[in-house]
């Protein structure tokens, strides 16, 4: 990997979770950190603050993309890029990721999946969306290994495999 061009793995989901989302996604982040690849999430609450941590408590980068302004960001963005797209940021959070991770999640999550497919992003599933195209994984190892994978092989879809 190349360091002045790492990796970007996007992990999606809702801005509130339970406990087990919590902790996937916590893990989801701390493994993209270890593995010197860069967040990218919506920058705000649940499984996104979740991810953050785990990767700025792993000494890596999370990129919050924020629908608003700066005061909505996670304390755990190491970097923060308010939009004023409200959910429209939703296609820059794909947009800007090789792979995608989506934890759990609701219709906003399921709209990130859709625009991540349409951009031929793989995108990995844990206890998310059942649907064509996502690959779903048993955990956070499994979906950020893949991820991973996907990001240095410039793969399509994982569900086109």
């Amino acid at each position: 990997m190349d360091k002045m061009h790492p990796l970007q793995i996007a992990v999606i989901g809702a801005a509130s979770c339970d406990a087990k989302e919590e902790c996937v996604a916590e893990d989801a982040g701390r493994l993209i950190a270890t593995a010197g690849a860069v967040l990218i999430c919506g920058g705000r609450g649940g499984v996104m603050e979740a991810a953050c941590r785990g990767a700025a408590g792993a000494g890596g980068v999370a990129v919050g993309i924020l629908p608003g302004d700066a005061a909505e960001a996670n304390p755990f963005c190491t970097v923060t890029i308010p939009t004023g797209l409200g959910i429209a940021r939703n296609a820059v959070v794909v947009s800007a990721a090789g792979a995608v991770i989506a934890v759990g999640g609701g219709y906003g999550t399921l709209s990130e999946i859709a625009m991540a497919l349409k951009l031929n992003r793989a995108v990995y599933g844990i206890h998310s969306w059942e649907i064509a195209g996502v690959v779903p994984c048993m955990s956070a190892a499994e979906a950020v290994s893949r991820a991973l994978g996907a990001e240095r092989n410039g793969a399509d879809s994982g569900g086109c495999r």
